[in-house]
C-alpha cells in the first residue's frame, strides 16, 4: 500500500551453484586467460578452474543487474531515498578450495554495502570488523524498536551514521566466526566439523575442535565405497560424490582428479586434508592464508593472544561448543524422523 512502510528480501541464486560452463564469457564477455596469473594461490592456475572462475564472475555481473532494476523501482516509486537498503552475501565462492564452508576469507569475507539516503554519508569505506548478525539489531534501531538482550549483534547504526571512513570504531578490532556443519550425511555418524576463528587487521587464528576429522567430509561421502574416484562430470555436478562440504564444482573435480599428480597435490591439500587442531596465519606476509605459522616460535605471542581472546568470547557468549560437554552440536538429530 502506498505511504505504508514495507520490507523486501531479495535473495537471488546467481552466484549459488551450479552455472552454465562457459557463460562468464559467452554471457558478459569474461575471458578466462584474463584471469591468467590472478587466481589466489590455494587455486590451480589451469584452463578449466580459469573459467570456473569465469563463470563465477558473470553471475556477480547478473546479480549486479538485478540490483539496478530494483534500485531503479525503488527511484520511480519516489522511496530511493527513503528506504534502507542492504547489500550482502552470506558466505563465500561455493564448489572452491578454502571457499563456502571455511573459515578462511575466501570463505566468510562477503560484501556488504548500505544505503540510506541521507542519513548515511556516501562515498565512505569502513575498515570496521562486522558480522552478518550486526544487522539484525541494526535493521531494529533504523526502525526505532529495542533488540531483545540476547542478541549478541551489535548495531552498526554509530558506524553508517558516522561521517568517518575507515576504522570508524575502535572496539570493532576483530570478528569472530564459527561453523558446524553444512550438510548432514558426510561424515559416520552425522557428525559436523566444528570450527571456530578471529580475525584481527594482522591474524587469523582458527581452531579446529576434532581435527582427526575430514573438513569436507569423508572421501567418497557416506556410505560410499573408498574407491574409484567417481568421474568428473559427476564430481562437477554431484555435491555428494566425494567431499560433500564441498558443492559440485568443474574446479572441484579438477582437484580431486589430478590429486595423484605431485605438482598439483598441494591443491588437494589445500582443499580437503585433514587440518591441525590449530592455525595461524600472518596476513601481512601472507595475505590467502595458506602458510600455518602455529608451531613457529616468531609468532607464539600472536598465538596465545589470539587463541585466548576467541575463547574468552566464546565462553563469554555462551557458545555450547566451549561451554556444554558434550556440545548439543554432536547430537543429532535436530528434528524427529
Amino acid at each position: 500500500t502506498a505511504g505504508q512502510p514495507f520490507c523486501y528480501w531479495f535473495g537471488p541464486t546467481n552466484t549459488h551453484r551450479k552455472w552454465i560452463q562457459g557463460s562468464g564469457q559467452r554471457l558478459w564477455g569474461i575471458n578466462p586467460d584474463s584471469l591468467q596469473g590472478k587466481l589466489p594461490p590455494f587455486l590451480p592456475d589451469v584452463p578449466e578452474v580459469r573459467e570456473d572462475f569465469a563463470d563465477y564472475l558473470g553471475e556477480v555481473q547478473a546479480f549486479d543487474a538485478a540490483l539496478g532494476v530494483l534500485l531503479e523501482q525503488l527511484e520511480s516509486m519516489g522511496e530511493l531515498e527513503n528506504t534502507l537498503i542492504v547489500v550482502s552475501g552470506d558466505h563465500g565462492i561455493p564448489g572452491f578450495p578454502r571457499g563456502k564452508c571455511n573459515l578462511y576469507d575466501f570463505g566468510v569475507q562477503v560484501p556488504l554495502a548500505i544505503r540510506w539516503g541521507r542519513r548515511i554519508p556516501a562515498g565512505r569505506i569502513v575498515t570496521d570488523f562486522v558480522n552478518l548478525m550486526d544487522l539484525a539489531p541494526t535493521l531494529l534501531e533504523a526502525a526505532s524498536l529495542e533488540p531483545p538482550s540476547v542478541m549478541t549483534g551489535r548495531t552498526l547504526i554509530p558506524v553508517l551514521t558516522s561521517e568517518s571512513a575507515g576504522r570508524v570504531d575502535a572496539a570493532r578490532d576483530f570478528v569472530i566466526t564459527g561453523r558446524e556443519r553444512h550438510v548432514a550425511p558426510i561424515r559416520a555418524g552425522q557428525v559436523p566439523y566444528p570450527q571456530r576463528a578471529i580475525r584481527t587487521d594482522k591474524y587469523l587464528y582458527i581452531r579446529n575442535f576434532e581435527p582427526e576429522r575430514w573438513p569436507m567430509g569423508e572421501a567418497m561421502g557416506f556410505g560410499r565405497p573408498e574407491a574409484p574416484w567417481p568421474e568428473a562430470n559427476e564430481l562437477a555436478n554431484e555435491t555428494y560424490a566425494a567431499f560433500g562440504d564441498m558443492d559440485a564444482s568443474p574446479t572441484k573435480a579438477w582437484v580431486i582428479l589430478n590429486s595423484d599428480n605431485a605438482e598439483w597435490r598441494p591443491y588437494f591439500d589445500f582443499a580437503f586434508a585433514r587440518r591441525p587442531g590449530e592455525e595461524l596465519y600472518d596476513l601481512i606476509a601472507d595475505p590467502y592464508q595458506v602458510h600455518n605459522v602455529a608451531s613457529d616460535p616468531a609468532h607464539a605471542e600472536a598465538l596465545e593472544t589470539h587463541r585466548n581472546r576467541l575463547m574468552e568470547t566464546l565462553h563469554a557468549t555462551d557458545d555450547p561448543r566451549v561451554t556444554e560437554n558434550p556440545p548439543r552440536f554432536e547430537l543429532p538429530p535436530y528434528t524427529t524422523p
